[in-house]
């Protein structure tokens, strides 16, 4: 765990500081980009400040106010000298005396001025030439383009790696502690039955003339080594439903007489645990098309945890409806409940739901697991309700087969 931690932090760092160094580096790019534009932007009025300087008759008629001619001039060089210098944005120029303007000034945010004296020796006032560049912040992404594009796009493929890759080790954390404990309980499971059947064997070693007990002790190891075999065919069941190795025998079969034939094999831990279980069947379409192997399992494994989380004397009611071209099964017990924030974990596998003061519950936490994907290979869909302290109700909706077929 503490290893994770430290690799999720040195990631975290490292990728912090690349982000920093991909985002600096973008901005010094910026800054180029910006002083090579002011440089070129400069370069363009200061050579049409120097042929305007080279024609006085053009100068003193702007200092006259009849430079018309010399307007569009002067707009044909600042247009070549852009061309040449590779700056495409709309610009706007002035020609007049410091703190006069012959043109209206945009009100754009994003404008920039740039200004050259017209030398002295041809005018009388001192002409300032001023080149007004709007866009300026928009052509400079422009020409980042692909870069700055790409650059972007690289730090958002990296942090959704990132992210991918912090809920990959969570994941991988979180199937290694379920590993774990599943390895834990496998191991406690099979350690009962083992020890139970090397008990009775030197037992029967012992009282080898005594007849009774000698079946007594083989009926123990018999019903223990049941125990081995049914919980190892669960591990392999399960197993071979998530390779897709289990292939559904379905037959048409009757959903009452299943549960009727799981009620039966029920019956005697029921008796013995001094419990009360009814039967409310009001489905009046009852047949589907199913595994018998399968469905009988199933409802045998949940009426089987009625059993096991409910009290002393577990009150478990059985029921059935139609619903629509479906029939419900819902299997209630007045157990001890599941609490709100585990009720979506249950049917993961090997996940199992603290029992607090409930010692002598056991298993690998693959029953739910196993359930859930039996009902859905039959089309349907199992769901719980439940209430700390009051009791469970599972929720099984089967599809029935189309009439017409």
């Amino acid at each position: 765990m503490k290893r994770s931690y430290l690799i999720i932090s040195v990631s975290s760092i490292a990728l912090l500081i690349v982000l920093v160094i991909q985002v600096k580096w973008i901005v010094q790019t910026a800054k180029v980009k910006e002083e090579l534009f002011n440089e070129k932007a400069n370069m363009v009025v200061a050579r049409t400040a120097e042929v305007l300087s080279a024609d006085p008759q053009a100068c003193r008629n702007f200092e006259s106010g009849t430079g018309a001619e010399e307007l569009v001039k002067t707009d044909s060089l600042f247009s070549s000298y852009m061309d040449f210098y590779d700056i495409n944005t709309d610009y706007s120029f002035a020609v007049a005396a410091p703190g006069q303007s012959s043109i209206e000034k945009s009100n754009s945010k994003d404008e920039t001025v740039y200004k050259k004296r017209l030398e002295e020796e041809t005018t009388q006032s001192g002409l300032e030439l001023s080149f007004f560049v709007e866009g300026k912040n928009k052509f400079i992404l422009e020409e980042m383009g692909t870069l700055f594009l790409t650059s972007i796009v690289l730090i958002l493929v990296v942090l959704v790696l990132f992210w991918r890759t912090i809920l990959s080790l969570m994941k991988e954390k979180k199937i290694a502690g379920h590993t774990t404990e599943f390895l834990n309980n496998m191991t406690h499971e099979f350690k009962t039955p083992l020890t139970n059947i090397a008990l009775a064997g030197k037992m029967i070693s012992k009282d080898v003339s005594q007849e009774n007990k000698v079946k007594q002790y083989t009926d123990i190891i018999l019903q223990e080594n049941e125990k081995l075999r049914l919980q190892i065919e669960q591990v392999l069941n399960m197993s071979a439903l998530e390779r897709g190795e289990i292939r559904l025998h379905k037959d048409k079969i009757d959903i009452h007489q299943l549960i009727k034939e799981s009620v039966n094999g029920m019956s005697l831990q029921i008796e013995i645990r001094n419990g009360v279980l009814s039967l409310d069947l009001k489905a009046t379409k009852t047949e589907i098309n199913g595994d018998r192997a399968h469905l009988t399992g199933a409802i045998s494994n949940l009426i089987d945890n009625a059993i096991k989380y409910s009290p002393e004397k577990p009150v478990i009611n059985i029921l059935t409806y139609n619903d629509g071209n479906a029939v419900v099964l819902q299997i209630q017990d007045n157990g001890i409940g599941i609490e709100k924030e585990y009720q979506q974990k249950i049917f993961e596998k090997f996940f199992r739901v603290p029992t607090g003061d409930i010692h002598d519950v056991k298993g690998f936490g693959l029953g739910l697991t196993y359930i859930h994907k039996i009902i859905t290979l039959h089309g349907g869909t199992i769901s719980v309700e439940s209430q700390k302290n009051v009791g469970t109700t599972f929720s099984i909706t089967i599809p029935l087969p189309d009439e017409r077929s």
